[in-house]
């Protein structure tokens, strides 16, 4: 599993504002004896670089005026010897994000190429991304291709402090800490009931009791109200208003579990189709005049009242902190190798900072075709989203792309962003998929049954 983050304050508040957004990251890596049974190392690591070392071959002169110079002792990177190439893709292929046993000076050093490419982000964490970093030769590939797979799990919480209250960023670090502290313990425990998957035997009295999708689901909404009940009960300590959006995912077994109030949205990319699907809906006004047909899909990104939601964690400290209840949403879907996950404030869909004024002349143009293509070449669309994504040599190249598309289009607000996949998983069926959007725009009832084995 391999994973990135980034986040950013938006051009518009730098210097005046602060970040209100938060985002956490738990990961649980199990490996054991041969490995994950059945499962070998993904080849888009070794693809991309053999395509990295083919580009270089062309870019290197023909001639030299200096002494030659052994091919074998030549450096793919400046500084890089033969052997730390090879070390660096072994490190690719084998190393699953958080876990990994690298030494603290490397991942300092992925720290400050991170900061050196994007010098006014406000931070980034990268983990076990290591894609194109280096190549190696094709024997050298093939010897790892076997390679088993440790298993993964993990959990992610991404939140977003409401703007204009007075404790938003409080808000959400209470939802991003609570909830990663209380959904932790579920996803272990659901990784731990499936000890076949390493070929073990184990009798079914020592197992702990196998938690199914459902199971999973109410963790996520328990750990969400428990997070709201402790921002409830902060505003009544320190008496102030305190909100927060949150979307949260549970990754285990080979499904992604999601719970989420507000308008921090998950989406899903796969490379094998290219295309991008909506995991969550947006609980807001605008999202609600769209279902309803009150408005259209261009009015919906540049609406006035865009930033308007209708659900949100915490409140003004007058409930009962214990008593407390809030409206969570969750639903469980199955991930392939082909995909990725994305977890994003609306700091990357609503960054256009001229979204009135391109409302208003949409609609003064009767909302005519080429202004409505006008209005989405303006925004951040998902087609942008998925397009970033494919297009991208790395997680991390990907997730500061999205902070600088947002800054780009006029930062209108806080930015984070989360990406992970699982290579290890099962490759994306040539045929039907299921269902995976959060609101899919096809007629269900006219779909073909899918049938989805474990192989």
């Amino acid at each position: 599993m391999r994973y990135t983050t980034n986040y950013d304050i938006g051009d518009r508040k730098r210097g005046q504002g602060i970040n209100e957004d938060s985002l956490s990251v738990t990961i649980f890596e199990q490996g054991h004896r041969d490995g994950y049974l059945g499962q070998t190392r993904p080849s888009r690591i070794r693809e991309r670089a053999a395509e990295l070392a083919d580009d270089e071959a062309e870019n290197e002169p023909e001639e030299s005026t200096s002494d030659e110079v052994d091919p074998a002792e030549t450096d793919s990177e400046p500084g890089a010897e033969p052997a730390d190439v090879a070390a660096a893709i072994d490190e690719a292929e084998t190393d699953t994000g958080a876990a990994a046993d690298d030494s603290e000076q490397e991942v300092d050093d992925a720290d400050e190429d991170s900061e050196e490419a994007d010098p006014e982000s406000d931070g980034a964490v990268e983990a076990g991304d290591t894609e194109g970093e280096a190549d190696a030769a094709d024997d050298a590939d093939d010897e790892r291709a076997e390679m088993p797979a440790n298993r993964s799990a993990g959990v992610f919480v991404l939140a977003d402090g409401a703007g204009g209250h007075d404790a938003g960023d409080v808000a959400s670090y209470i939802a991003t800490t609570v909830v990663a502290e209380n959904l932790a313990p579920v996803a272990i425990h659901a990784a731990r009931s499936h000890p076949q998957d390493f070929d073990i035997d184990i009798p079914p009295a020592v197992q702990p009791e196998t938690m199914g999708p459902e199971d999973i689901q109410t963790g996520l909404e328990n750990a969400i109200i428990k997070a709201h009940r402790e921002i409830i009960r902060y505003a009544d300590e320190s008496g102030t208003q305190a909100y927060t959006t949150v979307v949260a995912g549970v990754f285990v077994d080979g499904q992604l579990h999601l719970g989420w109030v507000g308008d921090s949205r998950a989406y899903l990319v796969n490379d094998a189709r290219e295309e991008i699907v909506q995991l969550t809906k947006d609980h807001a006004v605008v999202e609600e005049w769209a279902d309803q047909g009150e408005i259209d899909d261009v009015e919906a990104h540049v609406h006035p009242d865009g930033n308007q939601i209708t659900r949100a964690l915490g409140g003004s400290g007058h409930e009962d902190p214990d008593r407390a209840m809030v409206e969570v949403d969750t639903r469980s879907v199955r991930l392939f190798a082909e995909d990725t996950v994305l977890a994003t404030s609306d700091g990357l869909i609503d960054a256009q900072t001229d979204a009135p004024q391109l409302y208003e002349e949409y609609i003064e143009s009767d909302r005519s075709e080429e202004m409505a293509e006008s209005v989405l070449d303006a925004v951040v669309t998902d087609e942008e989203i998925r397009d970033v994504l494919l297009s991208a040599d790395s997680l991390d190249d990907a997730a500061r792309e999205y902070v600088t598309i947002s800054n780009e289009r006029g930062g209108k607000d806080n930015i984070s962003v989360l990406l992970f996949e699982d290579e290890t998983l099962p490759p994306t069926p040539s045929g039907g998929l299921p269902v995976r959007a959060a609101d899919p725009d096809v007629d269900l009832s006219e779909r073909d049954t899918v049938i989805l084995t474990e192989d």
